[in-house]
């Protein structure tokens, strides 16, 4: 089995970015000093996400493409929240010398087939020597001359929606902690997410006036577009359904899935306030926006325990 170390820095990326397609916003790929991507109107959406191996993923849990996958929906779920169409990826990768290469290649290919699944490319990046596997992703996207949407623009007496799932990243995590590998569409949900991409351009269209990216959970990230805009957001539980196999799964390990819901992060739905009547079809209202302290409320009271994820807390 050959290792980074027999074929090379260069050797390896000949591997992974031969015979690849690019999307037309690509005017210059991989193999020179940088990349020349499309602009149209003038500005460039940018976000950057890492992925540390142990910490976001596990080889024992996932597979190479899954990793790839993830860590490119990660970066095309922010650009998405900005209301941007995505347009390319720079790869960052850190890896041990005896790495092998078809883990590299495999996480080269879900990096490639997510990117294509959002109509961008992946255009450029860096390797190096590492102690563990270590991806820095970013992404760039296009506003299509439309003004971004941010975390600051929520009003009060406008609803809050959320388009994609939630709870269904976290549900798997806890099952692969279990020591368990099924139920494989829960366990998949947290090897590989599903952003709805095309929903932020369509919450931007339809006049959002503020959306986040819920990778850390529901509660932490309307917390920071809270935070932003100075208002009160409330969400509401008898707006959130818990699907029957997270009932079916949380029966099984003991817990409230109605938790997952709320705090489970990983997932990359997309969750926008909007003046009320102007939703688009396919978002879902789960709370409403008031005056107040920054502040998110369940149920018009404070939550108990933790909002979701923070990498230093504890």
């Amino acid at each position: 089995m050959n290792t980074l170390r027999d074929v090379g820095e260069f050797g390896l990326i000949r591997r992974v970015t031969a015979d690849r397609v690019q999307p037309g916003t690509t005017l210059l790929g991989p193999g020179d000093d940088a990349a020349v991507v499309e602009a149209r109107d003038g500005r460039v959406v940018a976000c950057t996400d890492v992925l540390v191996e142990c910490v976001h993923f596990r080889l024992d849990w996932s597979a190479p493409d899954h990793v790839g996958r993830k860590a490119a929906a990660a970066n095309l779920a922010d650009v998405a929240a900005m209301g941007a169409v995505p347009t390319a990826l720079l790869v960052g990768l850190a890896c041990p010398r005896d790495t092998p290469v078809e883990t590299l290649e495999g996480i080269a290919s879900g990096l490639w087939a997510e990117a294509s699944s959002a109509g961008a490319g992946v255009v450029g990046g860096d390797v190096a020597a590492g102690p563990a596997i270590v991806l820095s992703v970013t992404a760039l996207g296009s506003l299509e001359g439309r003004p971004p949407v941010t975390r600051a623009g929520a009003k009060p007496g406008d609803v809050v929606a959320l388009c994609g799932r939630i709870g269904w990243a976290a549900a798997g995590l806890d099952v692969l902690h279990r020591g368990f590998r099924s139920p494989v569409a829960v366990v998949g949900a947290h090897r590989v997410p599903e952003p709805p991409y095309a929903a932020g351009p369509q919450a931007a269209r339809a006049g959002a006036t503020s959306m986040i990216d819920v990778s850390d959970g529901l509660l932490a990230d309307l917390g920071h577009l809270a935070a932003a805009s100075g208002v009160t957001v409330d969400v509401s539980t008898s707006a959130l359904v818990v699907p029957p196999r997270l009932v079916e799964v949380a029966s099984a390990l003991g817990v409230d899935p109605l938790e997952w819901l709320l705090t489970g992060g990983e997932d990359h739905a997309l969750a926008a306030t909007f003046p009320p009547g102007a939703v688009p079809e396919g978002w879902t209202v789960i709370g409403g926006v008031t005056e107040g302290d920054a502040a998110v409320l369940v149920d018009g009271a404070p939550h108990e325990g933790a909002a979701g994820w923070d990498h230093f807390a504890g």
